[in-house]
């Protein structure tokens, strides 16, 4: 943390990435717009190699913001300026935001920074060890938690909770996944046997926000019912479902949320790994398949 520090984004870089994400069809999911306007404002870096330490945090605070910038907004009143959470509000509902929604979006903005070695991280690191640099690790993060086990999480709960809502009983619902052999999204975390902290947090936010009441009660239905066979509790994808469900967001919302949340963190972990030995993530194979045939005889 630095006194008088902003995120600003660049208006060389904001066009490049705009024009990129532009290009691509209107089916492209965000994990898409981010990846390809990632890239493009790298090019427009050319300072982009220097990995010291003040390098890499400002590039992060140019980053970010240019990532946000480049996503289309929902309505015509795009803004690119003032808090993240007020500028990726505008580009994930055309709801108009109110403070406790916007304070809600912003905690789950913090929330979702850092969380240990997860497999983005690890990414990251790994590509911060050849010694990538920031753009190109960032990149390798967002590779990964396009996978449905990492940031499309929150996604699958979103649509829970909508056809939770639509029924007005989880137990139909819960049933129909369980008879598809899916697993219930939004409950569990192998990291907390018990509740997530992260849900706890952003639930209690979500409770002053009137217009949430209907999610959260859906969501507890949800919680409650899948209790009464295992024990488990909500995580912060089903939190931040009911965030985007509430407040007029697609499903892809919660994924962007993470996406744009996560980089900070990706980035911390980046310029940890730079101060490190490199390559020190560079793994050895041990060859344990059939043995080639052996020579013919003189």
């Amino acid at each position: 943390m630095r006194p008088g520090a902003t995120f600003t984004a660049p208006a060389d870089s904001v066009a490049v990435a705009r024009r990129a994400v532009e290009a691509l069809p209107e089916h492209a999911a965000p994990t898409d717009l981010l990846r390809v306007a990632t890239i493009a404002a790298s090019t427009a870096d050319p300072l982009r190699f220097d990995l010291s330490e003040d390098a890499v945090l400002g590039t992060a605070r140019t980053l970010i913001p240019t990532l946000v910038a480049a996503l289309p907004p929902v309505r015509h009143d795009r803004r690119d300026e003032g808090p993240l959470a007020h500028r990726l509000w505008t580009r994930l509902s055309g709801q108009d935001a109110d403070e406790v929604s916007l304070r809600a979006l912003d905690a789950a903005l913090a929330l979702l920074v850092d969380h240990d070695l997860a497999a983005s991280t690890l990414a990251v690191r790994v590509a911060a060890s050849a010694r990538a640099h920031a753009y190109a690790a960032v990149s390798a993060g967002l590779g990964v938690i396009e996978g449905p086990l990492h940031g499309a999480a929150s996604g699958l709960a979103h649509r829970l909770l909508l056809d939770v809502l639509d029924q007005g009983d989880a137990a139909p619902v819960i049933a129909d996944e369980l008879r598809a052999g899916r697993r219930i999204p939004g409950l569990g975390h192998r990291l907390y046997p018990g509740e997530d902290p992260r849900a706890r947090a952003l639930f209690t936010l979500l409770e002053r926000i009137p217009r949430a009441e209907p999610a959260l009660l859906a969501a507890r239905d949800i919680v409650e019912t899948t209790a009464r066979h295992a024990p488990l509790h909500a995580n912060v994808d089903l939190a931040l479902a009911v965030l985007t469900t509430s407040c007029g967001m697609p499903s892809t919302a919660g994924e962007t949320v993470f996406a744009v949340a996560r980089m900070a963190g990706w980035i911390a972990h980046a310029l940890e790994e730079y101060g490190e030995r490199p390559l020190r993530m560079r793994p050895s194979g041990l060859y344990a398949g059939p043995k080639p045939p052996q020579p013919l005889p003189e």
